[in-house]
């Protein structure tokens, strides 16, 4: 049992420390588990977010993880990476980071449009334009070749019964099954009864056939302390007829 959607203190919406979340894991029986905390982005403007870690954060992020990978490598392998959004004029950075860094992995986990400086949230209810330029840069973040997989793709809040909502995450599916990147099915949305995940998109997926994979998007230890929703989500899935993968493709 494997999961690469794990957060920390540093984004100042999750709970746990990261040892708390390895000795949880490890009690859980998990094998791997990867950290992907949510990127610090090299702002042009004075924009300070506050769901997301500091720059000046992202050192110790990494050596506290190396630390422990170290202290816990003969009962669980950790990865070490990102959860980050597409912002198009921010990638260049990006990349010297995870060269700098070694980071074994980034997922693609777009939450605004273009930049949190300005854009829109896009899992507030949107319209039809909003919708396309969800799809439309997910698509572009995807064939940069940096994100291991997509997580919450149906974050995007639209009415799923709109045939318009079929035609954008149809076509969402169909690039992440050229370009062979998972889909994740993202275990706090399910937990939480958020619009996220939902049946009409992973039925979509089902149809096209994609690559699925549970994210636990841990924001406290006890989500990998306790398999509960992870054991309703497998059940729910299979339901569904998908297929479950648990192995991503790394950076290095």
């Amino acid at each position: 049992m494997k999961n690469y959607h794990t957060h920390t203190k540093r984004c100042y919406h999750a709970m746990s420390s990261e040892e708390e979340y390895i000795k949880a894991a490890i009690q859980s029986g998990y094998t791997e588990l990867g950290f992907s905390d949510h990127t610090p982005w090299h702002y042009d403007s004075t924009f300070h977010s506050s769901m997301r870690m500091e720059e000046d954060k992202l050192e110790g992020y990494v050596q506290t993880l190396r630390t422990l990978k170290e202290k816990y490598k003969d009962q669980i392998s950790i990865k070490i990476g990102l959860e980050c959004e597409y912002f198009e004029k921010y990638i260049p950075w990006l990349k010297e980071m995870i060269q700098r860094y070694e980071l074994d992995y980034v997922i693609l986990g777009h939450h605004y449009d273009e930049t949190d400086e300005t854009g829109i949230y896009f899992g507030r209810k949107l319209n039809e334009k909003q919708l396309k330029k969800y799809v439309d840069s997910c698509i572009e973040g995807l064939e940069t070749g940096l994100f291991s997989y997509l997580a919450h793709p149906d974050l995007a809040n639209f009415d799923i019964y709109n045939p318009v909502y079929t035609k954008e995450m149809t076509r969402l599916c169909l690039k992440a099954k050229e370009l062979d990147i998972p889909l994740e099915f993202n275990l706090l949305g399910f937990a939480t009864y958020r619009q996220y995940p939902n049946e009409v998109f992973f039925k979509i997926a089902k149809k096209v056939g994609n690559k699925v994979i549970i994210g636990t998007d841990a924001h406290e230890a006890r989500a990998l302390s306790s398999l509960k929703i992870y054991n309703q989500a497998i059940i729910y899935l299979k339901q569904l007829g998908i297929e479950v993968i648990e192995d991503i493709k790394f950076l290095r």
